[in-house]
């Protein structure tokens, strides 16, 4: 198949972990989507010439194949309810969440990149509300007065023994900040989305209109850092969101060292998504216990330390040093017969070098909402009682007033592990 008429091919829809779908693709567009790594799977079809057999895993959104169609990848929760994750593992603190659901404002489309762009548009209109923000940033230049400090160094080395020019370095009070920056790259690039509805493009643009005085960001560079203030307090929900977008569309704004994508697009990980999620919620939650709980939380299995274990949260007593539990966020459904054998391994696994007597699991969905297995024998100190594991659904199908209930109910059978404070002794005459 030719390039030209592999552009011809109308825009391709997967579904998440759906069945595999055959599309004609060349094998410039197969082998980038096969080595992006994106989809679960990506193979040339054995019996159609010219055709890929294509499989969505945990990935959504919309990329465009190199030569190729436009591939789109639906979600099986309700995009609205992506959205209110999202936006609370990104800061569950703020409120540009709606005050009463709990969601972000994505407007009545139910495809992932229109409902972002128009999420991302809403937050940027409301941060330039009272006017593009202004701020110090430094600047260094070659001048021909003297205006802040000379740069001593550079002066010597391109300019030794004559003046002017002069090389110096000032503060300059401008839009050209951070913080600007980045909500002007985020429009841009989702400007060069495919799928765009026409209304919410001319609005990114306007707001591009807007941002005109502000440099653009250079490929190749991390995002520039800002800090949270009170003077970018307006700011802050749009600046999470375009983060976000940029993280997820724009290969030349990842962290250094990180695989550049072979295609354009956005893609949301819902494996990340969901144990963000949780893990974040969970931390939340466990706060108004007095436990402290930790992300990521590196071990070792092993006592020479060449294992690595890294649970998702470790729930740990207010002080933080006395590991209380053990969560895991799984992005699956349990089987048919309601286990996942490996996943209970690893959770016993985590349980044991953290000399724990149970450790817990978080599916998006399952059979039954909770579940526990007493393994055989007895946990290294501890009595009788052998080490368990439960199993726990989170059905994202629910309102976020139901996950977030949820949520807490999971984090108080959390703290009943904690040991409890003694209590002082009563003096009796």
């Amino acid at each position: 198949m030719t390039a030209s008429a592999a552009a011809s091919v109308p825009d391709v829809t997967l579904r998440e972990y759906g069945p595999a779908l055959s599309v004609p693709l060349t094998a410039e567009a197969g082998r980038a989507l096969a080595a992006a790594g994106i989809l679960q799977s990506a193979t040339p079809d054995p019996r159609r010439e010219g055709h890929w057999l294509l499989r969505a895993g945990s990935r959504v959104g919309a990329v465009r194949t190199p030569g190729g169609p436009v591939l789109r990848i639906m979600p099986k929760t309700p995009v609205s309810r992506l959205f209110f994750l999202l936006g609370f593992g990104l800061d569950p603190a703020r409120a540009w969440r709606d005050s009463r659901e709990g969601t972000v404002d994505t407007g009545a489309h139910d495809d992932v990149v229109p409902a972002l762009a128009h999420a991302v548009e809403r937050q940027v209109d409301a941060a330039l509300r009272q006017g593009v923000l202004q701020g110090y940033r430094e600047v260094e230049e070659t001048a021909l007065v003297v205006r802040g400090r000379i740069r001593e160094a550079e002066q010597i080395r391109r300019h030794f023994g004559r003046t002017p020019p002069v090389e110096i370095a000032y503060d300059a009070f401008t839009t050209d900040t951070a913080e600007n920056r980045i909500l002007r790259a985020a429009v841009e690039q989702l400007l060069r989305l495919p799928g765009i509805p026409g209304p919410v493009r001319r609005r990114l643009a306007h707001q591009r209109l807007r941002l005109a005085d502000v440099q653009p960001l250079v490929r190749g560079q991390e995002l520039p850092f800002w800090q949270p203030s009170r003077l970018n307090s307006r700011y802050q929900p749009a600046l999470r969101l375009a983060e976000a977008v940029l993280r997820g569309t724009s290969p030349e704004h990842r962290p250094a060292g990180a695989e550049p994508l072979a295609v354009n697009g956005f893609l949301l990980d819902m494996n990340k998504l969901f144990e963000d999620f949780v893990t974040v919620a969970l931390r939340e939650a466990l706060r108004e216990h007095g436990l402290t709980a930790r992300l990521q939380d590196p071990h070792h299995l092993d006592l020479a330390g060449l294992v690595r274990m890294r649970p998702d949260l470790v729930v740990r007593t207010g002080d933080g040093r006395t590991p209380v539990a053990v969560v895991d966020a799984k992005y699956k459904v349990e089987k048919a017969d309601g286990l996942l054998n490996a996943d209970l391994y690893q959770a016993l696994a985590y349980a044991t070098v953290l000399g724990l007597r149970e450790a817990h699991l978080v599916y998006a969905a399952g059979r039954q909402p909770e579940r526990f297995h007493e393994v055989r024998g007895t946990a290294a100190g501890q009595d009788r009682r052998g080490v368990r594991l439960y199993q726990h659904s989170l059905d994202l199908s629910r309102t976020p007033e139901q996950l977030l209930s949820t949520i807490r109910e999971l984090a108080g059978k959390l703290a009943s592990a904690a040991p409890r404070p003694r209590s002082s002794a009563t003096i009796t005459r």
